[in-house]
Parts: C-alpha cells; sequence; structure tokens
C-alpha cells in the first residue's frame, strides 16, 4: 500500500467520526487506567457496567485500595478473570499512592511497572488521557491493520512499529480510535463487512465479502 492511499483512508475516517473517542466510560485518567487494566480480556461493556458500580463508590487509588480485593471483587466479579485483576488493581493503587503522590503517570516506563499494565494498556492511557502519540495495538488493530495493508506486521510490536511510521502526521494522534472502531463494528474477524465499509476500495484484501 502507497502513502497516497493510507493518506486517504485516514482522511475518510476523519470525515466520518472526527473526533473518535474510546468506548470505556472515564471522567479522569485514573478511572481509565483501571477500566484499562479491567478490560483485558473482556468487553468494554462488561466494564463499563462493573464500574458504573464502582466508581460512584470508590474512583480514587486511595478508595479503591481501602475496598481490599474481595471489596473490590464484588464490584467486579461479572468480568473474566476478575481476581487476578482485583489483585492487580489494589496493587497498583498502593503504587500510585506511595511511588506517584496517586497521581496517574505521564510515561511509558512507569506505566508498564505497575501491575496489570502492559505495552498496551499503557498506550492506551497515553494516547487517549494525556493525548500522547501512542499506539495501542489490540487484536481489532492487528486485524485491520494486516488484513487492509495499512501496516502489516507478524506481531504486535511489529505493527504498532509499521503504524507509527506509515499513519500520516496529521492523524497520527487518534488512529488507535478509528482502527479499533473499525475492526470492531466493520472489518471483524469471522465475517468483515466490505459492502458497508468506507475504505472498502483502497483495501488490499483479496477475499472481500458483501454484507448479504
Amino acid at each position: 500500500m502507497n502513502a497516497a492511499k493510507r493518506q486517504e483512508i485516514f482522511r475518510r475516517l476523519h470525515e466520518d467520526n472526527p473526533d473518535p473517542k474510546t468506548e470505556l466510560a472515564y471522567t479522569t485518567p485514573f478511572e481509565l487506567l483501571i477500566s484499562v487494566i479491567l478490560s483485558a480480556q473482556a468487553t468494554d461493556v462488561s466494564v463499563n457496567k462493573a464500574t458504573a458500580r464502582l466508581y460512584p463508590v470508590a474512583n480514587t487509588p486511595k478508595a479503591i485500595y481501602e475496598l481490599g480485593v474481595e471489596g473490590l471483587s464484588e464490584y467486579i466479579k461479572t468480568i473474566g478473570l476478575y481476581n487476578s485483576k482485583a489483585k492487580n488493581v489494589i496493587e497498583t493503587c498502593r503504587m500510585l499512592m506511595e511511588l506517584h503522590g496517586g497521581e496517574v503517570p505521564q510515561t511509558r516506563e512507569a506505566l508498564e511497572a505497575l501491575p496489570g499494565v502492559g505495552r498496551k494498556t499503557a498506550n492506551v492511557v497515553l494516547n487517549t488521557a494525556f493525548r500522547q502519540i501512542a499506539m495501542a495495538v489490540d487484536t481489532h488493530i492487528f486485524r485491520v491493520s494486516n488484513r487492509t495493508g495499512i501496516a502489516p506486521g507478524k506481531n504486535v510490536v511489529e505493527v504498532e512499529k509499521q503504524l507509527m511510521k506509515f499513519v500520516p502526521k496529521d492523524y497520527l494522534l487518534d488512529a488507535h480510535h478509528w482502527l479499533i472502531l473499525l475492526g470492531r463494528y466493520v472489518c471483524q474477524a469471522r465475517k468483515p463487512r466490505c459492502g458497508s465499509c468506507r475504505i472498502e476500495d483502497l483495501c488490499d484484501y483479496k477475499h472481500k465479502t458483501s454484507d448479504d
């Protein structure tokens, strides 16, 4: 895929959705961090249902830490892997209080030092909460990048590097959200909805489908 095609792809995605947002519900960087930790192998919908009960009761490191693992688990038990996630969240809250004055750090290194926070989670927080250019590659973005030819790669780190290299600079800040939404609702894993896709004519995918 050449630069002109990539430019047109992101121009269209921007035109259709000029201000893309995450589908996780949050009001502070801390809430976003916790929601992203909880979202591993879970849907945004399931996380939002749990945090709609949790955050009105506890939405600071101190308040969630004081719930303890068992107390927190009661709020998030509808989410997959909730036991291990509860332990990670409680430990993350402790570290935020002890090392960062209760604030969410704004560097990848500091974020990745927190339990339950890997490169993808750190990139989501940096990009979404702090508006830094960062590319969090999840299964949707990995699939879309390879299938369309926008940024092919054998693993998520390779795709991340390709996206940072090939996405036009004017669109880098929001590319993460556009690609996730495209993968979630149109360029789906089992049956991509090519007939409804805004970039179908620019895509390299060889097995395009109709929406019938």
